[in-house]
């Protein structure tokens, strides 16, 4: 089980732990895009149940039911939230009154009819979009004027023979695009880096670095980066690394031979629990340690981190295959969800239960929220921790139960359609 998978487990678990009961008959559940990018990010809950597949497994948890007012600050003396049939919340104003000069509202497909899927935002108004990504089609990259509608071809993306993979974890910056393409060779993993000018142009391989052999794998590559004139990325397993955007040989970045990048030039530890506590600036040196108590579990960004008060009880589990032996195990019990600063200062309560995770807090200051509307049906909502306000997205169930969780990371960009509209989310317009 990877990172991902893992962090998503544990979100099953703490939304199963705080969720009420809800009366028979309703039904929910989420479905997400599968593209890396934005999966890392998705926050797989829903209003009656969730429904989530893991290593080809499906996992299914009841609902969480989500306040508008935040739960108060608990103390030594914590209980677990109630199981109290939810009444319903109240739902806030659409996102379009809220903040208006965030969103874009663009046709879901480009004007030849293409299905296309937002990668990240170029600049205050180009969008980098992406097509033919299922079907085994040809895939090209494209900038997307969100003012004028208009797209712009980029480039086609290219198949490298022995490649099992177009262009995983696309980023871009300082004039140029970059992604990278698994293959195999011979009894290696190799994932090739791939270039090209955002202006568009024809793509050229960077370098082909390593992913692990027979007896060392280093996993797949993540969180990639471009920093002025080098492409710099980590291995899943661990370890930053930087190669020239002109070709040649991957070099470790000083200490951070066992660190992922959270958000260039920090890195720090990828960890299911107190991911990030403890941050390095790989410039200039500066550490950066987020204050955690022994009963808490956090996961941080650069300025905050989003956590829960746990408490664990000891359950005793009765075999029902015999034969085996009664054992006592560890029950995790969520006592509290709060939000603060590293060093400890600006706490906050979290809505009861917010949608969080280490690449969840887009900015560090937005949180997804699935509210219940008057007729139980579930609503997803966006709430800023740093202003109290909270604005609905749109998204409804679909016919079969299905609600869609809009698709964010770290940075500005949030996306999700609803009908023949795609919405574009540039969140750091909101003051």
């Amino acid at each position: 089980m990877n990172d991902l998978e893992n962090e998503l487990s544990r979100f099953l678990v703490d939304a199963a732990e705080r969720a009420p009961r809800v009366p028979a008959g309703l039904s929910a559940t989420v479905k997400a895009r599968h593209r890396r990018r934005r999966a890392r990010s998705a926050a797989l809950l829903a209003a009656v149940a969730v429904v989530v597949v893991i290593g080809g497994a499906g996992v299914a948890v009841n609902a969480v039911r989500t306040s508008v007012a935040p739960q108060p600050v608990a103390n030594a003396t914590d209980k677990p939230t109630g199981r109290a049939k939810p009444p319903a919340d109240v739902i806030p104003p659409s996102i379009e009154k809220v903040w208006p000069q965030a969103v874009h509202k663009i046709p879901a497909t480009l004007p030849d009819g293409r299905d296309y899927y937002p990668e990240l935002l170029l600049d205050d108004r180009t969008l980098l979009v992406i097509t033919g990504i299922t079907g085994g089609k040809r895939r090209f990259l494209w900038s997307y004027d969100l003012h004028s509608g208009k797209p712009t071809r980029i480039a086609e993306i290219p198949l490298t023979k022995g490649s099992q993979s177009f262009a995983d974890d696309i980023a871009a910056g300082d004039g140029n695009i970059v992604w990278w393409a698994f293959k195999e060779a011979g009894k290696n993993q190799v994932a090739q880096i791939w270039t090209v000018p955002v202006r568009g142009g024809t793509p050229r391989p960077v370098s082909d670095v390593p992913m692990g052999n027979a007896t060392k794998q280093l996993g797949q590559i993540t969180d990639l980066t471009v920093v002025g004139k080098n492409v710099i990325f980590a291995y899943e397993k661990g370890g930053v690394y930087r190669v020239p955007l002109s070709g040649g040989q991957m070099q470790p970045v000083k200490g951070a031979e066992r660190q992922r990048i959270l958000q260039w030039p920090w890195v720090g530890a990828h960890r299911v629990e107190n991911g990030f506590a403890e941050l390095f600036n790989a410039e200039t040196g500066e550490r950066r340690d987020a204050v955690v108590a022994a009963d808490e579990e956090v996961r941080c960004g650069v300025i905050r981190c989003a956590g829960v008060k746990v408490r664990y009880e000891k359950v005793k589990v009765t075999c029902t295959v015999k034969p085996c032996t009664d054992k006592v195990k560890q029950k995790r019990v969520i006592l509290r969800s709060f939000v603060r600063n590293r060093d400890g200062s600006g706490e906050r309560p979290l809505p009861d239960p917010t949608l969080y995770g280490p690449t969840d807090l887009a900015l560090e200051r937005f949180f997804k929220q699935i509210l219940h509307g008057p007729r139980g049906e579930s609503v997803m909502a966006l709430y800023d921790v740093e202003t109290g306000r909270m604005a609905d997205l749109g998204l409804r169930p679909d016919a079969k139960g299905l609600i869609s969780i809009p698709q964010s990371q770290l940075d500005a960009l949030m996306t999700y359609s609803i009908g023949d509209k795609m919405y574009v989310l540039d969140l750091s317009t909101i003051e």
